[in-house]
């Protein structure tokens, strides 16, 4: 069972998700508390490949009020626990044009913190449009089929 703590939502709506994967993510005492209470900001957040490691940036966890000295930094670079081969795929994408990892969503799952990662691809604004039109689209189909079954 997964306890949902929070979601990037414009992730699916900035780039074309080509691909996701389950991360676990290395975390102080006071970062688990702080996400359990206040959860976290995704929106700027990314992923690198360094030295053969994950390292996610830009995710702010905020501070824990209860927290002492100790307290963690909000904007710190945490590493992100992979299998090898998980991480080799991961290289072989990311070195192709226009690639990047992005966070889509932050949940605990049997007590430890993970993180779904998506390799994705950035949309340019009319690949946008594009997408936005065929929602609505859709939209009007499923409203337009829904009177149609309810007249009947």
């Amino acid at each position: 069972m997964s306890q949902k703590v929070s979601t990037n939502r414009s992730a699916r709506r900035d780039y074309h998700i080509e691909a996701t994967l389950e991360a676990g993510i290395v975390l102080t005492g006071t970062e688990v508390k702080s996400l359990r209470r206040y959860g976290a900001n995704l929106n700027d957040g990314f992923a690198l490949v360094r030295d053969g490691e994950v390292f996610m940036h830009n995710v702010h966890i905020p501070k824990y009020e209860e927290g002492n000295r100790y307290n963690h930094e909000p904007d710190r670079t945490r590493k992100l626990l992979l299998n090898k081969s998980e991480i080799s795929r991961i290289i072989g994408k990311t070195q192709q044009r226009g690639y990047t990892l992005i966070p889509l969503k932050i949940y605990f799952k049997d007590g430890f913190a993970k993180v779904e990662l998506a390799l994705a691809k950035g949309l340019a604004k009319y690949d946008k449009r594009e997408k936005i039109k065929k929602n609505e689209q859709r939209r009007e189909i499923d409203r337009a089929m829904k009177d149609f079954r309810n007249r009947s």
